[in-house]
């Protein structure tokens, strides 16, 4: 991990720069895969399964059978977890649901707007090096609380054809309607145009590695709409002198031993706090049983130190972090000059690991830069906003200059007519 002294607002782009790049490659495998799923369907999943990930399956839903035996197969302490953080996230984003706009815009014009949930929507659970049931929760808890009215998800199974217990119990807990045995592109391409099995959906939620993520983005130009564009995990530090660097350095390890692609970014404003932190990281990463990913992560990650406040919020706000944890004396002097980032996480007591699991508010969260544009997974995603109106005669006469007016300023003579023929009729 490297340290960089004041560097130009000219070299910040580079230094922004995340640790994946487009690769050609996974783009050309990851078309053939869907295509291959779009024409044949369940038959494509089956083969892929055992060309992929040397798995055979005899069937691609998990049965009840399945569920239960692994709910009863879950330690009680972690289903406790699972039902404490559940409480939480339910909570905060029960918050979240609008309340519609009802108003008359000028008397006799009525304008409303109406929430409606999406009806059907499918959820992304990755598995590979780390079963993610937590994200089971963040993913299906806003979907209930928003009122979709079909739930699936997919997840990989492991080398044994099973699905990870702890993910079942989730999904079994959140009320999800069906669950899939099947991971990476294939499972996306399989929700955007349903197979014999898997239901087609209409918005695709949740993250995943290159493949998925790539497929996700493929998908979205025609076929299917998604949550965000998500792709590796990363987490920035905003920390001054009063911040504890053993905190700071776990912060940036929790991150990044989520893969060799993730990213951690340590913002401070003197050289001997930023030594100090690279330090204890080096103590506390040798504790840690996901060191390899460490590793690789921290080879693409930087410490940089700035002489004033400023500096460092115009870098976090260009560099628009998935995680942003703002530790220092006055943290809210940075927090409130913050525009882009996914969660912010404030003081020395808030770990970013809270936002992972159980605080309430949500983990699914745009990375690479695109939280300058989008937001994290909320009860917004779920639904889409309609609008009606309802013009009484007089307030159809009370608009009708100014419509017919722009519409013929346009050109667009049809449109004036149909005000027109309305007024005209009761002269």
């Amino acid at each position: 991990m490297t340290i960089y002294y004041n560097p130009e607002r000219a070299t910040w782009e580079n230094l922004s720069k995340r640790a994946i790049a487009d690769n050609p490659v996974v783009a050309e495998r990851v078309s053939g895969i869907i295509e291959k799923v779009k024409t044949e369907g369940d038959a494509a999943i089956f083969r892929l399964a055992k060309e992929i990930d040397s798995v055979d399956l005899n069937q691609l839903e998990a049965s009840s059978i399945e569920i239960q035996q692994a709910c009863d197969i879950v330690s009680q302490s972690v289903k406790t977890a699972i039902q404490n953080a559940f409480d939480n996230i339910y909570k905060f984003h029960k918050e979240q649901l609008p309340s519609g706009v009802d108003i008359y815009t000028s008397e006799g014009v009525r304008c409303i707007q109406k929430a409606i949930p999406i009806e059907k929507v499918g959820l992304y659970i990755p598995g590979g090096t780390a079963p993610l049931f937590s994200t089971v929760l963040m993913l299906a808890i806003p979907a209930k609380v928003s009122g979709c009215k079909e739930i699936i998800l997919c997840t990989p199974v492991g080398k044994d054809g099973r699905i990870s217990s702890e993910v079942l119990y989730a999904a079994q807990l959140c009320g999800i309607d069906k669950i899939f045995k099947i991971g990476g592109a294939q499972a996306i391409a399989a929700m955007a145009y349903g197979t014999e099995s898997v239901p087609k959906v209409d918005k695709i939620f949740g993250p995943g590695n290159s493949y998925v993520t790539t497929a996700k983005q493929m998908l979205a130009t025609k076929v299917v709409a998604i949550d965000m564009p998500a792709g590796p995990s990363e987490v920035m530090v905003i920390a001054d002198n009063a911040a504890n660097p053993a905190f700071v350095a776990a912060d940036l390890l929790s991150q990044a031993e989520h893969g060799n692609d993730s990213q951690v970014m340590l913002l401070c404003k003197s050289k001997q706090f930023a030594e100090s932190v690279l330090s204890a990281i080096e103590d506390e990463k040798s504790r840690l049983s996901r060191r390899g990913f460490v590793e690789n992560s921290l080879v693409n990650s930087r410490a940089i130190v700035f002489d004033n406040d400023e500096e460092i919020v115009d870098f976090a706000n260009y560099y628009a972090p998935e995680h942003l944890i703002v530790s220092t004396s006055n943290p809210w002097n940075i927090v409130d000059k913050i525009t882009a980032a996914g969660s912010v996480f404030v003081g020395q007591y808030t770990p970013e690991s809270a936002g992972d699991y159980a605080s309430g508010t949500n983990h699914t969260l745009p990375t690479a830069g695109w939280a300058r544009s989008y937001s994290g997974v909320n009860i917004d995603a779920y639904m889409r906003k309609m609008t009606i109106q309802e013009i009484t005669y007089d307030g159809l006469v009370g608009l009708s200059k100014t419509i017919v007016t722009m519409a013929e300023a346009e050109g667009l003579q049809a449109h004036a007519e149909a005000v027109k023929v309305r007024i005209n009729e009761q002269k």
